[in-house]
């Protein structure tokens, strides 16, 4: 490794991990940013090809910058790869370098060239609203008032979508109504006899957008035995910072999550969005790898805190398998449905088969597989924010897939993808297709809902 590299791989667990790479291309079909443009560098075995030229004392270009932010950070290829790459800790550490380039840290000597003044300002925007409620929620009226207005179709036809893709896409994603039930209660006591007592994040564009995704959640969790603790003072867990190389700032998100959460004194920690739940089960690898000194401790409170983390599905196959089943009783619910796999449930945790039993113990749900082999819808947090173009098509793409189940609800785990899909399933100009989250079709269930309270129509 050369001396100029040293500071950003200090350990040289980086190397190692690029070194576990054989460039076998098992990568390539799996990588969405590969079947869109067919390009090398913007495959997982060419971005690990950069990261190790970097690594060799390489500068941080502008073209190495692009062909790493291109990256979904989808982690598709990880589930491909017969070798074990660490490709999470490879790409969230080089998203970095150009931040620590532009600061002026080796190994870049033309630091300016790593990202546009543009390019860091529409960064900054983001990171300054998205991981904070009040300040996006602030944004939502005037985003909905722009997309009842029909601003969105005129920005994605004109100057906006050349000038200020960023723009367009923001107003393409906006939802079209208000959000629903604001802060939930402290505590949600169980129903019946408890059989745990959890802790619920919030999130951030869940809390704003998706508020009754919370309220469906809370309620499902009581239903079935459990106490539900939410802690007032939680905020952004950090993930879309430290999925988009901002490791400084999603450490300080963190932190205070662990704190809020451990003086809840839980069982478990239940979350219901996929990309804030890998995140926080990356916890203590995350802390682990800056430890030392007085890091160790923080480190291990991390770790401990990880291991109490479940997704939503993943919680609710672990409590009807270790206390005798499902309590609440399902209510029919006639839909032709597909669920899809949010990235950062199937490929970064490994979460695939536990929201499908969910959705098949529903009496009269018809559950229909998507035939696209589970691929990106483009969301991958803030990517159809700051790659907007790409993300449109992976969204096309993944409307495609679901229209051709002929599925009316499609059931998502992310509230970054409900977006998406939603968006590219208006944008379409097809048949209504309604979007859920897997709490609200177990919610209409366990409550005799028909799935027209979610605006389902008849299938």
């Amino acid at each position: 490794m050369a001396d100029g590299a040293g500071a950003l791989d200090p350990g040289g667990q980086l190397a190692a991990a690029a070194s576990d790479c054989v460039h076998c291309g098992f990568c390539l079909p799996a990588c969405p940013t590969y079947q869109l443009w067919g390009e090398e560098m913007d495959s997982p075995r060419g971005r690990i090809h950069l990261i190790s030229q970097v690594l060799d004392g390489a500068p941080v270009t502008e073209k190495v910058t692009t062909h790493l932010d291109r990256c979904l950070g989808c982690m598709a290829c990880m589930t491909a790869c017969p070798s074990g790459v660490r490709y999470n800790e490879l790409i969230e550490a080089a998203r970095a370098w150009p931040e620590e380039a532009l600061s002026g840290a080796d190994p870049a000597p033309e630091p300016a060239a790593a990202r546009s003044v543009r390019d860091r300002a529409v960064r900054a925007a983001i990171f300054a609203t998205f991981p904070y409620p009040k300040r996006l929620r602030a944004l939502t009226g005037p985003l909905r008032l722009a997309r009842r207005a029909g601003l969105d179709r005129l920005a994605l036809r004109g100057a906006a979508a050349r000038y200020a893709p960023e723009l367009a896409g923001s107003l393409r994603l906006a939802p079209r109504s208000a959000a629903g039930p604001g802060r939930l209660p402290a505590r949600i006591p169980a129903r019946g006899p408890r059989r745990a007592v959890v802790g619920m994040l919030t999130g951030c564009v869940q809390r704003v957008f998706f508020g009754d995704v919370n309220a469906a959640t809370a309620r499902v969790l009581a239903a079935e035995g459990c106490d539900v603790i939410v802690p007032p003072g939680q905020g952004c867990c950090g993930a879309l910072s430290l999925h988009s190389g901002r490791p400084a700032e999603a450490a300080r998100f963190a932190e205070r999550t662990i704190a809020e959460f451990e003086q809840a004194g839980v069982d478990a920690i239940v979350i219901n969005s996929a990309g804030c739940g890998s995140a926080m089960k990356e916890y203590g690898a995350f802390f682990g790898r800056a430890a030392g000194g007085e890091r160790d401790a923080l480190a291990a409170r991390a770790a401990a805190f990880s291991g109490r983390v479940r997704d939503f599905s993943e919680f609710l196959a672990e409590l009807y398998r270790e206390h005798g089943g499902p309590r609440a009783v399902r209510q029919e619910l006639r839909a032709i449905t597909a669920y899809h796999d949010a990235c950062h449930l199937a490929h970064a945790q490994r979460i695939r088969q536990q929201p499908r039993d969910l959705l098949r113990g529903i009496p009269g749900l018809d559950l229909i597989e998507v035939g696209d082999g589970g691929t990106c819808c483009g969301s991958a947090g803030v990517y159809n924010l700051l790659q907007p173009e790409a993300a449109a098509e992976l969204g096309q793409r993944k409307a495609a897939a679901l229209r051709a189940t002929g599925a009316r609800l499609v059931v998502s785990a992310n509230p970054g993808c409900s977006l998406q899909i939603a968006a590219a399933l208006t944008g379409d100009g097809g048949d209504p297709v309604v979007v859920a989250h897997i709490a609200e079709v177990l919610d209409a269930s366990f409550r005799g809902r028909p799935l027209s309270a979610l605006g389902v129509t008849a299938c």
